[in-house]
């Protein structure tokens, strides 16, 4: 009894399967001639695939092992497009750690028109499946469709054994014709279901024996649009999210509930994570020498962190453990980015520095929820240092953020500190810095001649999160760093003599000096130019009608531009834009526009302001008719017109 009640209240699970097999979609082969001749969705009609049905069903059993749950798929994809597929490539991820879980009964066929109009079907063989480990906890079973091509149908079954509460994900990346969930359990177990769904969800819950049912459906699901500046797509999906609540023994309620102060115990007990923190890190010679002087704690941390990043090579894998240990990591000089940064927070704390260790979610992992007492909502450790009344956030994987900057990929967020790791202290953290921002500052000199072509210098200051983004360019791929921010969004620009300075100082901007020359417009007597150039504000992201998701810009945002022009004698300026300051009601975004001219001289200062990250989905038609104004006050034209 008292290993069945561990069982229960962990919610480990064994081998066991029984699952029921779906009456109301057709059975794995049962392909249908009309399906393969579909030549569009018909509630998408721009899809390059959708996806048939995807059905799943979640059983769960108490047997003398303990508790026992299995989650069986069936998944149908129609190929509409040549593009469409890329979706016969699949990845079935799944916890390997110890065996824990195992995909069984994995099934795969491609379906086509012979050119009798006859089924043929392609078999996945079991010898082109693969195991690919992703971490020391994570694999993934990998295979790809053969003879797929459009028109082609693929399907997949499989039981992933030992799943523990599945969340089930209605929504995908393209659209689906329908999708349900069946959840199967015995009433000793209690599992809260909690919707996020804003289209028409069915729900019903039945009893059949002893077994109580829950089953949600969708029909006619969209794709996920991608829409600019999304945080995280998964957090706008379509879905259902499962919490285990109580176990029901006959003489007592057991409750599932996890807190806070529970997991974190769990934690600082796991000897792929709290126990790594207590590892003694052994300090190389060099770090010593660079420290010995060294009593301002500011610039210790600072030389820790350049010592880390430079000599530790993160293996791509992002995770809060440490799966090789700290000390093989270090020795070893490459590892995940949890045992890169439990490295960072032992050699922090053996500084004599007021370090912790730091549990994020990065922003393509998705917004955490306090609430929810849940180790899995984090993706990442950092480094969180406190010195006087300031603190610091540090991420070794990543090499361009400088000390005072927030990771970008984390802020306007929480963290939750583990504060004093022995008495499994801990505490949230407010991620955000609304005094550092993303800023780019445009300085052009340049004239028009007289063939109609401007042509001068334009020296491009990236500041904080602006210069982070260019730095990977900058020191790697000056070719890209010039498309991508240069000429990318100004057909016709030629750009010559890229000079770059401030590469090695992370608390200077990044100057990026060009020589330039484009076309202007010509009308008769008349050229028009724009003086907006290498700002990436060029094209206006934000025109459809609707949105489904918030905007997020992660940083607050500032760009200006101070052009000075001038133009051939024999032309002067028609009536000019007017100078202009134009603000949002809430006053999160302002423009200001000044113009000045001179005989053949112009002087254009423009600045724009961003001063919030996040814009809510309901916030979108000001925010969209407000952006509408402001590019076309951005794009709007200076008009020259040749002297009589």
């Amino acid at each position: 009894m008292q290993k069945l009640l561990n069982l229960a209240i962990a919610l480990c699970v064994a081998l066991s399967l029984n699952a029921q097999r779906n009456s109301d979609v057709p059975g794995f082969g049962k392909i249908e001639k009309a399906d393969l001749e579909l030549k569009e969705c018909e509630f998408d009609k721009k899809a390059d695939a959708v996806v048939l049905f995807d059905v799943g069903e979640l059983y769960c059993d108490i047997n003398s092992l303990g508790i026992s749950m299995s989650l069986e798929k069936h998944v149908r994809i129609k190929i509409l497009k040549d593009k469409g597929r890329s979706h016969a490539d699949i990845k079935l991820r799944y916890y390997g750690y110890r065996n824990t879980q195992q995909i069984k009964n994995l099934s795969a066929q491609t379906y086509n028109l012979d050119a009798s109009g006859n089924i043929v079907a392609t078999k996945v063989e079991k010898k082109l499946i693969y195991e690919k480990p992703v971490d020391k906890r994570i694999s993934e079973q990998v295979f790809t469709f053969p003879e797929v091509k459009a028109g082609s149908i693929i399907e997949y079954k499989y039981t992933l054994q030992n799943v523990g509460l599945a969340d089930w994900y209605f929504q995908k990346s393209i659209p689906v014709k329908y999708s349900r969930y069946r959840v199967d359990f015995p009433p000793e177990i209690e599992v809260y279901s909690m919707p996020f769904c804003v289209l028409p969800l069915k729900e019903s819950k039945s009893s059949k024996g002893n077994r109580n049912i829950q089953l949600f459906s969708m029909n006619d699901i969209p794709g996920l649009r991608d829409e600019p500046y999304i945080s995280c797509e998964d957090d706008y999906l379509q879905r259902i999210e499962l919490r285990p609540l109580a176990v029901n023994l006959p003489t007592q309620r057991i409750s599932l509930v996890k807190n806070w102060p529970r997991v974190i115990r769990e934690l600082m007990e796991d000897e792929d994570f709290g126990v790594q923190l207590k590892r003694n890190i052994p300090r190389t010679s060099d770090l010593d020498s660079a420290l010995k002087s060294i009593d301002d704690p500011y610039k210790k941390m600072c030389i820790i962190h350049k010592y880390v990043r430079k000599n530790m090579e993160w293996n791509g894998y992002s995770n809060i453990w440490a799966l090789e240990g700290v000390r093989s990591a270090w020795k070893g000089k490459k590892g995940t980015s949890g045992e890169i940064n439990l490295i960072l927070v032992n050699l922090l704390k053996d500084a004599g520095l007021n370090a912790h260790a730091l549990l994020v979610s990065t922003r393509e992992h998705g917004v955490v929820s306090t609430g929810v007492a849940d180790p899995g909502q984090f993706d990442k450790v950092m480094a969180f240092v406190t010195i006087g009344e300031k603190s610091y956030v540090l991420d070794a994987t990543e090499k361009y953020t400088p000390p005072h900057l927030i990771p970008l990929d984390v802020m306007y967020s929480e963290g939750m500190v583990i504060e004093k790791p022995d008495t499994f202290e801990w505490g949230w953290k407010p991620l955000w810095d609304d005094t550092h921002r993303l800023r780019n500052v445009v300085i052009m000199q340049a004239e028009i001649n007289e063939e109609g072509l401007l042509k001068g210098e334009a020296s491009v200051q990236s500041f904080d999160y602006a210069r982070v983004q260019r730095m990977p360019y900058a020191q790697k791929e000056k070719d890209k760093l010039l498309e991508k921010f240069f000429t990318a969004d100004n057909p016709g620009a030629k750009i010559e003599n890229l000079q770059l300075d401030n590469l090695d100082n992370d608390s200077l901007p990044l100057i990026q000096k060009v020589a330039f020359s484009m076309p202007v417009s010509a009308s008769g007597d008349y050229k028009y130019f724009n003086v907006n150039l290498f700002t990436g504000l060029e094209k206006n992201p934000f025109v459809a009608d609707n949105r489904f998701s918030d905007i997020f810009f992660g940083a607050n945002q500032s760009y200006s531009i101070v052009a000075n022009i001038t133009i051939p004698k024999n032309y002067e300026f028609e009536a000019l834009p007017k100078s202009i300051r134009m603000i949002m009601p809430d006053t999160s975004i302002s423009i200001i526009r000044r113009m000045v001219a001179e005989n053949n001289q112009l002087s254009v200062r423009i600045t724009l302001d961003v001063k919030k990250p996040f814009f809510t989905v309901q916030e979108y038609p000001d925010f969209r008719e407000f952006y509408k104004q402001l590019f076309n006050l951005l794009s709007e034209q200076i008009a020259l017109r040749r002297k009589a």
